[in-house]
């Protein structure tokens, strides 16, 4: 299957689809950090979005879309209208992907704030349903696919603010760091929807 993981530097779900045998490749407009440049096409993926791919896996960027963000809209109650035209452009990019005319789609990304109005999500995943002990609730929006199954549900996940977990350390790479899919649920997708 020719797979397209879009918004995806670090390769963690492209990986996970060349370990089961697929022709997956990873897009971002970044160098990839996930070893393996080869399987990688630096770019913006709106220039791939067409029927070749059997299956495209797109992680859009959240950091203007997130609901955690909505709060720096209106700093002082005043519209920040920088900030709404990023945000205007990450809804431009979510939907770009969603309406592309592939047959079997997954969009991964936080909850959304409400105001950029994003179709309904199909599913809520988190970490813990696939054997990694912390909370941190995302949305798939899927189409042509079933819902993704929980592999390994752990009883008592710790919050994703514990301190000294690989995807909350401070410095630059933060918002890296928590974009990287976890490595169960790129697993469970390429198990389950390869």
């Amino acid at each position: 299957m020719k797979v397209l993981v879009a918004c995806e530097e670090s390769q963690v779900v492209c990986k996970a689809f060349r370990a089961k045998g697929h022709e997956a490749y990873s897009c971002d407009i970044q160098e990839c950090s996930g070893g393996r440049p080869e399987w990688h096409i630096k770019g913006d993926v709106r220039k791939l979005l067409d029927d070749r791919w059997n299956l495209i896996i797109a992680h859009p960027p959240c950091t203007y879309l997130s609901n955690a963000g909505a709060r720096f809209l209106y700093p002082k109650g005043i519209l920040n209208t920088n900030r709404m035209k990023l945000g205007l452009d990450g809804r431009d990019l979510f939907m770009a992907i969603y309406n592309t005319p592939v047959q079997k789609l997954c969009i991964e990304n936080p909850i959304p704030s409400r105001i950029y109005d994003l179709p309904e999500k199909t599913q809520v995943i988190e970490p813990y349903f696939f054997g990694h002990p912390f909370k941190k609730k995302t949305y798939l929006w899927i189409k042509g696919l079933p819902n993704l199954k929980a592999t390994e549900l752990l009883d008592k996940p710790e919050s994703t603010k514990v301190a000294g977990n690989w995807f909350n350390r401070g410095g630059k790479d933060r918002q890296k760091n928590r974009s990287k899919t976890f490595q169960g649920i790129a697993d469970a997708m390429a198990s389950q929807w390869g």
